[in-house]
């Protein structure tokens, strides 16, 4: 199965670094509203919560020319083998609630047990680092709707290690970026780029004895902009 071509410049670019970078949560916590607002500076409010796409990124950071590939997920239920395959395709995750949904903030414990266990594996080459995670709390801007405090994130970022961000998509452009930053810095720590494509198709047993959560809201929408491959093109038959 042939991989879909990188979108083409009218400059020649040296060659980039690769990330993929994959952000996780429910739906309807700004996934997509996360990533287009990266790439674009622009705040899209509504977006179909059904689907996932792969979006592309080039940008200068630091003096290296990067290119983000970002998967956002749908947050839909998946089985076992979808989610799994997802955070395989992974160098680094945002996983993100809102805080006007308490059910989304408690799936972010499971989304990180999950991609603690599958990078784990001896069979990941550099299995001994565990990858970049960012817990990003979304739409504080709403705080006549806060089910969730700062204080509940930050005892939870505490708890399991990680870096955590309280932000309004809607608000701030620089917090977004902060996000993305927050995960490139890392990455270029590790030294770690690009995993290999799927080839185990088996899904672990401890993944399967952990119950799914079932998402609290949805949203109408009008679409998508910016949507470049579907996740599902890079899986080979």
């Amino acid at each position: 199965m042939s991989f879909p071509r990188p979108l083409r410049r009218s400059v020649s670019l040296s060659p980039a670094r690769t990330l993929r970078l994959v952000v996780l949560g429910q739906g309807a916590v700004g996934k997509t509203a996360l990533t287009v607002r990266f790439i674009t500076r622009r705040f899209i409010g509504d977006y179909d919560p059904t689907l996932e796409m792969i979006y592309r990124h080039m940008a200068v950071i630091d003096g290296e020319m990067v290119h983000f590939e970002i998967l956002d997920t749908a947050g839909q239920e998946e089985d076992s083998l979808q989610i799994e395959e997802k955070i395989k395709w992974g160098d680094g995750f945002a996983v993100v609630y809102s805080v006007t949904d308490r059910c989304s903030f408690d799936e972010v414990m499971r989304l990180c047990f999950l991609i603690n266990h599958i990078h784990s594996s001896p069979k990941r080459s550099g299995g001994s680092e565990q990858p970049p995670v960012v817990i990003v709390a979304n739409k504080k801007d709403l705080q006549f709707d806060r089910m969730v405090s700062t204080q509940d994130g930050e005892n939870l970022s505490k708890a399991l290690k990680l870096p955590f961000y309280e932000i309004s998509t809607r608000d701030s452009y620089e917090e977004t970026v902060a996000v993305f930053n927050t995960l490139y810095q890392e990455l270029m720590r590790q030294g770690h780029f690009s995993p290999g494509s799927f080839k185990r198709r088996t899904v672990s047993k401890v993944m399967e004895k952990i119950p799914k959560m079932q998402a609290s809201s949805t949203l109408n929408s009008a679409g998508r902009s910016l949507s470049f491959n579907s996740f599902r093109d890079y899986i080979p038959e």
